[in-house]
């Protein structure tokens, strides 16, 4: 049996939280020995759930950092522009480290961490869960094998979903550049790294195109309230971005207390969801907020062999996986990140490749079981030693991360970006 890696949790929340369960269903390989969130609640959940000694419990992670190296790696989860001085100091006392994504909001950032990490020789991946799936490595498997040839062009959709986009993007926590980052690095890093990974070769120019189109005040209805709880009946029943319709009638009253209802309040009621809606940022009209980050955004993508690709992301769709499109010199591949569905030139025919992953509600069933994909490598990496098992390591993530940031520049540049 490989050793049991021992590994710190930098901010508890949602994603710290969930990427810790993989220690509690699988305690032989993995186990959490301390935490540092400034939230007595996440703090102490974690904690007790994980049988964490006080002295192993810090409100910082520069409390935590003060200390003697004390396991063998960290989960760094903190907001995006909390992750480039934690990520340095952890790198320096020589913790392997998981680090969520995007690595940082600046590409200079993204380079200091990546510095420290090459300089400490440290362990370290990025929390790109969508490389980790099963339909990934599956789709990875046919056009390694030349299914449908060369790839010539891929078209993309990313559908963060009308009502994700109300939670996350124009209520919650990334709402905000100053506060996080901009649209395309907070949701759609993702995405672009992906890319990179299906194309396997790099971007040469990048042209990008987009809007903070409908959640800003002009769109706002006549007569609606800047709370959704003092808005008119005849309003608020008709919004499809009610707070009241997003979290009590479409989960709560139907038993989902899990996210995004607990992000409202930790331990859902009816008493405590409503007070959050009442009194709490959750409960503002969408088109009263402080939110600036674009709600649709397109990407249009050179790589080196002449190939292209074309990226949309938009929030006015339901919230389902990604759709892709990927054209070959000798067939073409659909696929809703599910069921991949190959059309071969040759022989006209169609096949259906089903990869998908039974979900238990749980963060590491999330993204296609990629958030689980994603802690079985990154365990097997530190037990073992062997990067091999990284597949978004220092390098590439930071090459996908300067697409990313190419893309924005491009757009608010109205110009093509090279690489």
């Amino acid at each position: 049996m490989a050793k049991q890696v021992t590994m710190a949790v930098i901010g508890a929340g949602s994603r710290g939280h969930g990427y810790a369960r993989f220690a509690q269903q699988y305690p032989e390989r993995l186990k959490i020995v301390a935490v540092a969130d400034p939230d007595k609640y996440r703090r102490e959940r974690l904690a007790k759930e994980h049988n964490i000694p006080a002295d192993k419990c810090f409100e910082t992670w520069e409390e935590f950092v003060s200390q003697p190296r004390m396991c063998d790696a960290v989960a760094i989860c903190t907001q995006d522009n909390m992750h480039e001085e934690p990520a340095i100091a952890c790198a320096d006392l020589k913790y392997d480290i998981l680090l969520e994504k995007p690595m940082a909001p600046t590409a200079q950032a993204c380079r200091n961490i990546v510095d420290a990490v090459k300089r400490n020789n440290v362990m370290f991946a990025v929390c790109h869960v969508l490389r980790y799936t099963a339909y990934t490595r599956k789709l990875k498997e046919l056009l390694n094998a030349g299914t449908i040839g060369d790839i010539v062009s891929i078209q993309h959709l990313e559908p963060v979903g009308y009502w994700h986009q109300a939670h996350s993007f124009v209520r919650g926590n990334w709402r905000n550049e100053e506060e996080s980052s901009f649209m395309l690095l907070a949701k759609c890093c993702h995405d672009i790294d992906w890319l990179r990974g299906v194309m396997g070769r790099k971007c040469t120019a990048v042209q990008s195109f987009g809007s903070l189109r409908h959640f800003r005040k002009s769109e706002q209805p006549a007569g609606a309230a800047s709370r959704c709880c003092n808005c008119p009946k005849e309003i608020e029943s008709c919004c499809p971005y009610s707070a009241y319709k997003i979290y009590f009638v479409d989960r709560f009253t139907k038993g989902q207390k899990g996210w995004p209802t607990d992000v409202l309040t930790p331990e859902p009621t009816a008493e405590k969801l409503a007070d959050a809606i009442k009194n709490g940022p959750y409960g503002r009209c969408v088109y009263e907020c402080d939110n600036d980050v674009v709600d649709n955004q397109v990407v249009n993508m050179s790589f080196a062999d002449g190939a292209t690709v074309s990226m949309t992301m938009t929030a006015f769709t339901t919230h389902h996986g990604r759709y892709t499109r990927i054209f070959g010199t000798r067939g073409m591949i659909d696929t809703d990140s599910s069921i991949i569905t190959i059309h071969d030139f040759l022989h006209n025919t169609i096949t259906d490749v089903d990869t998908n992953v039974a979900n238990d509600g749980g963060i590491l069933s999330g993204h296609g079981g990629g958030d689980l994909g994603l802690m079985e490598s990154f365990v097997s990496a530190i037990a073992e030693r062997n990067p091999s098992y990284i597949l978004s390591g220092t390098d590439e993530t930071l090459e996908s991360h300067l697409m990313v940031f190419a893309a924005e520049e491009s757009r608010r540049t109205n110009t093509v970006v090279s690489l």
